[in-house]
C-alpha cells in the first residue's frame, strides 16, 4: 500500500452518497417538470392540460417530500455562490394565464396554522413560482454544486415552491371534481351561513 492510497483511504467525502443521490433525484424531477411546463404552455385548450398538471405536479411533491423529512441542509459555504441570471418567467405565467381563463382564479386557505385567512391566488402564477425555483437549483447542479442545488431546493420547498405546488394541486383535484361529478364551480350562497 502506497502513502497515496492511505491517503485516499482518509479523505472525507464532501457530499454523502445518499444527499448525492437525493440532488439527483430532485434534479431530474425538477427537469422533468420545467419540460411538462413547457409542453403545458404551447397547449391550444386548458381541458388538454390540467390532467398534465395534476399528474405533473403530484410527481414532483412526491419527489420534494424527501426535502422536508431530512434535516437541513448545509452546505460548506455559507453563502450561495451566484447561479447566473434568473430565468424571465414573465411570458410563461402570461401564456399560462391565457390558457387557462376563468379557471386560473382559486380561493386558498392561507397558513391553516396561523389565523388561516382565505386569499384569492392564480394557477399560473403558482405554476410560475415553482418553475422559477426549480429553475434556479438547476442551475447550480448543472454547475456541479449539487449540495448547493439542494440546499436551494430544500429551502424553497418548504418557503415558496412547495406550498405553491401544493396549493395548486389542490386547486386542480378540485376543478377535476367539479368537472366530473358535474358540479358547477360557482360557490354556494348557502355555504356562508355555515360557522
Amino acid at each position: 500500500m502506497t502513502t497515496n492510497d492511505v491517503t485516499d483511504d482518509l479523505s472525507v467525502d464532501p457530499e454523502p452518497a445518499d444527499l448525492a443521490e437525493l440532488a439527483d433525484h430532485v434534479a431530474a424531477s425538477a427537469a422533468q417538470f420545467v419540460s411538462a411546463i413547457e409542453v403545458v404552455a404551447g397547449a391550444e385548450h386548458p381541458d388538454e392540460v390540467v390532467s398534465i398538471l395534476l399528474l405533473e405536479l403530484s410527481s414532483l411533491l412526491a419527489a420534494g417530500a424527501p426535502l422536508g423529512a431530512i434535516e437541513d441542509v448545509v452546505p460548506d459555504d455559507r453563502f450561495e455562490p451566484d447561479a447566473g441570471a434568473e430565468p424571465d418567467i414573465d411570458a410563461l405565467r402570461n401564456r399560462l394565464r391565457e390558457l387557462l381563463g376563468p379557471v386560473d382564479e382559486y380561493v386558498e386557505v392561507f397558513d391553516p396554522y396561523a389565523q388561516p385567512e382565505l386569499v384569492a391566488a392564480r394557477l399560473s402564477d403558482d405554476l410560475s413560482q415553482v418553475t422559477s425555483d426549480l429553475l434556479h437549483g438547476l442551475a447550480h447542479q448543472a454547475a456541479g454544486r449539487r449540495l448547493e442545488a439542494l440546499w436551494w431546493w430544500q429551502f424553497s420547498y418548504l418557503a415558496t415552491w412547495g406550498p405553491a405546488a401544493s396549493a395548486a394541486l389542490r386547486a386542480l383535484q378540485s376543478l377535476v371534481a367539479h368537472v366530473r361529478l358535474e358540479v358547477p364551480l360557482e360557490a354556494d350562497p348557502a355555504a356562508d351561513d355555515i360557522t
